[in-house]
Order: structure tokens, then sequence, then C-alpha cells
């Protein structure tokens, strides 16, 4: 079987001459810098068209199709959020509504603004131990599709960020009794289908669009990953449509041979990869679970909607230490070297993969340790604790109105407003905890006091906010009509 990973890497090796784009030649002494240019070509005789594929690039994406067992596989070269984009657009008409889990990345939330949809949000349960997102209950996603007959999908995130998996089966079987295709964001699974370690994939559970980032958790370039469409419910012509949209015209080959590449891997090595991966995971877990004050988080399935938990997750709950997540992170990075996926509040997350090396979990497993142990220090000494302002669990998914479309605050007339004056105007921007790319108000949204503390207490503690024009986040923009009174923002801030 030709493959294009080893096609590309023959070429690069010939004596062909580029009179075509990119502009480098194949040329590595053309630009400072070392950069595989030899492999880095564009559509040219032999490697096929990923916007219509026929030859190589089909039965590469064939080749994901058939690893996986699902009915057809769409490359993307511009990651999960092109995918994204291109599953809601073609499975929910313009002007259409959607069912949306409020967890979900903000590519969905550009989804919505682009196609002007009416999202109805379905929120996460709280898990109050860890600090972290639950998952989704299925009879909260009965209840919104029996209130209203014109949701016309659902999408959730599986697993979220920090592992978290809904009864994916569950819901699909919900879904489809009322005749909705099931989206779900799996950018953070897939590697599920190559260990019963871990959960099993929505791709086998019946959801209709899966979609799935290969640079996440396999060995593969950042930038790739795939849309798995996986029954009838959605017109895999109006997928081809829609990530023809979404995507650059130029794909990199580069990107595209990693894929390839992957899953040659996969098919061929992944079995035993997987079970060397999953041995040394599990010691480090057990190894860190011994730890009394850095604790490492083990969700507990059948509560707070967690229906499964991706182990290669590492959360580190700071909570009976002296320290903040923040404050691990970056003490994880200054004194060990170690560079954590995100920091929280009350958490600093690791995520493990299988290109990860023994030497790695080792140096981990010490870093944790001796903090560990320097906590112990401290407290049995009788370190007092900060006395900050918490997050209250209850306030972490606040449901805020809905005062126009998405679209509508985005185009609309806007102005700045100091975020102490900006409580009852309408939000014209996004912001966002980054990451994990979930937004805590969307345009459109009515501010309220509780939102204007969550963002006080993250700016406090030095987590990152994006989407607000303002870098500072000190003022947002608002859609232009009356504020309200100055009383009425001192009683919702202060009362």
């Amino acid at each position: 079987m030709e493959r294009l990973y080893r096609k590309l890497e023959e070429y690069s090796r010939s004596d062909y001459y580029p009179f075509h784009m990119p502009g480098h030649k194949r040329n590595a002494e053309s630009v400072r810098g070392d950069f595989p240019f030899e492999r880095d070509i564009t559509e040219i005789e032999g490697f096929d068209n990923l916007h219509h594929p026929e030859d190589i690039l089909l039965e590469a994406q064939r080749n994901v199709a058939k690893l996986y067992g699902v009915k057809e596989s769409f490359y993307s070269v511009n990651g999960s959020t092109a995918a994204l984009l291109s599953a809601i657009s073609a499975a929910v008409p313009r002007n259409g509504q959607i069912l949306v889990a409020r967890n979900c990345h903000k590519a969905v939330y550009h989804a919505i603004y682009l196609r002007n949809l009416k999202p109805t949000y379905i929120y996460p349960q709280m898990d109050g131990e860890w600090w972290i997102n639950g998952g989704i209950f299925p009879d909260k996603v009965e209840r919104c599709l029996a209130a209203n007959p014109e949701l016309q999908a659902v999408l959730i995130t599986s697993p979220t960020y920090d592992g978290i998996v809904s009864d994916i089966k569950e819901i699909v079987e919900i879904a489809h009794k009322y005749g909705v295709p099931l989206i779900v964001d799996e950018a953070h699974g897939a590697h599920f289908h190559f260990s019963n370690y871990f959960p099993t994939s929505a791709a086998e559970l019946g959801a209709d669009l899966v979609i799935q980032s290969f640079h996440k958790t396999l060995p593969a370039m950042t930038q790739t990953a795939v849309l798995h469409n996986c029954s009838d419910l959605v017109d895999s012509r109006i997928i081809r449509r829609f990530m023809g949209i979404y995507q650059t015209s130029s794909p990199s080959y580069i990107l595209m041979a990693s894929m390839d590449a992957c899953m040659d891997t996969m098919a061929s090595d992944g079995n035993q990869m997987f079970r060397d991966f999953t041995k040394i995971l599990e010691q480090t877990r057990k190894r860190l679970s011994k730890c009394k004050y850095i604790r490492l988080a083990e969700p507990v399935k059948g509560e707070n909607g967690v229906f499964d938990y991706d182990r290669s997750k590492l959360i580190f709950s700071t909570r009976y230490s002296l320290m903040s997540g923040s404050d691990l992170y970056h003490i994880l990075l200054d004194r060990y070297h170690i560079q954590m996926e995100m920091e929280s509040e009350k958490y600093a997350l690791a995520i493990a993969a299988v290109g990860d090396r023994e030497e790695g979990f080792e140096r981990l497993c010490q870093a944790i340790e001796e903090l560990n142990q320097e906590q112990a220090e401290l407290i049995k000494a009788g370190i007092p604790t900060d006395d900050e302002k918490q997050l209250d669990t209850r306030s972490m998914h606040f449901v805020l109105s809905q005062m126009m479309s998405m679209a509508e605050a985005m185009e609309s007339e806007t102005e700045k407003c100091s975020l102490e004056e900006s409580i009852g105007r309408i939000s014209a921007e996004f912001a966002y905890l980054y990451p994990p790319g979930i937004p805590l108000i969307t345009p459109g949204e009515q501010i309220t006091g509780q939102f204007i503390r969550n963002m006080r207490i993250y700016m406090d503690k030095g987590l990152y906010l994006q989407g607000l024009e303002d870098y500072t986040n000190k003022t947002i923009l608002v859609v232009e009509q009356q504020p309200q009174s100055t009383k009425e923002q001192d009683e919702e801030i202060h009362g």
C-alpha cells in the first residue's frame, strides 16, 4: 500500500525541480533556520488534492476510517477548530437551533456566530472535590429536547479538557429518539480507540459526528485533526463543502504526512505502544496517589455526571496545600523545568500521551513528591493558608441571560465600559479562560455582578483570560444602551 508520508520522503530525495509554490523551492539555504523545506510541497502531480481527493489522500483518509471503524473520515490541517466549524455548519442550517454544552470550546461559539444559530445551553455538573467540570446528565439533554422541538442537533465535549467523559451511549439514544444528530467534540480522545485502559470512543458508541485532534494525544504534528462521520444523519457532501470553506486551500503536506504516518504506526505498532504506555502511566498514578497535600485527582464515576474518566489526564489539586494551582504550575516550570499543560486556581494539569518517555514520568514523580513533602513540613510548622476569596463552585457555570443573538451583539454599535460599570449591560465580546477556551460570557449575554466577581478572582490569581479587546481586562465592549443605575450596580457587586 502506498503511504503519503513515504511518498513525500521519496520525493524529497528526487531530482524534480520545483517551478511551483512554495517560494522556498525546497531549498534549505533560502532562509535562516532549520525547517523541513525538502518535504514542503503544494498540490503537484502524483500527490492528489485534499479538497477533491481521488488518489493518495483519498486512500489516506479511508485508512483513518478503517482503523477507527467509522463510515468516513476527513483530514483537518486546521485542527479540531475547522472540524468543529464544519460539523456544526453541516448538521444545522443557517438560523437554526442547537443544544450546546456550555463548557464547549470557543470554536463552537464561533460556528454559532457565523451561522447565526440560536443556542440552548446545557450546563455540566461541578465536581466540588476537585473543582473541575463534571459531565452532562443524559436526562438534562432529554428535558431540553422535549421542551424545544425546534432543536436540530446536540453538541457536547467528551472528554473534557480535564478528562471527564459523559454517558455518550445514553445521550446518543436520546438524541436519536428526537431525530437529531449528536456531535461530540472528542478532541482530547483520539487515543481512546487504541486501549481498553481508556474510555470507549464516542465513534464506537453511536455518535454521528466525532471530532478528534491527533496532535493532542497521538504522535502527530500540531494542527492535525479528523472529523469522523459515523452515520447517515448528516450528509457527507455538505461536510465536504464546509471543510473546503473552513480549511486553507493550501493544506500542508507535512501535516497530512504526519497524520498518515501516525495512523500507519498505530495500525502496526499501536497495541504494543499503548500496552507499554498504560503500564507506566498506571504505575505513575499509583505512586503519585500517595501524596497527601498535592493530590492526584480521582473523579468518582457515577457522581457529578462523571460516566468515565481519562486517566492520561494528571490533575494535581492544591486544595490541601498552601499553594494555588498557579503556584504549582510555575514552580514545576521554574525549578524542575517541567512544562504543564495548564494552570487553574486549584489545580495544575499534565497531559500524558503515548509519546512520553519513562524519564519524563520519573521527573514528574520526583518533583511532585518533593513539593508534597515541603508542603507537609510547612503545614506541620503551622504556616497559615491564604485567606483569599474563593470561587464558589455553584457560580462556576452561572446562567447568563441571552438578551440578543450573538451575531446581533457582535455587529452592533459598541462602547467601552469598565468592568464595574458594565453590570446590566449586554456584552459585545467573549471572555475565555484559556486554556481550555470555555467562554465565561458570550456576545449578547447580560453582564452580572457574579461574572465581574469571578473575573476579579481569576485576575487576582494570575490566570490567563482571553477574548476581551482590552488585554488588561479592565474594560469590556458592550452594546450601546443605557446602563443600570450606580445604586443597582453597587447592590449587585456588594450585595
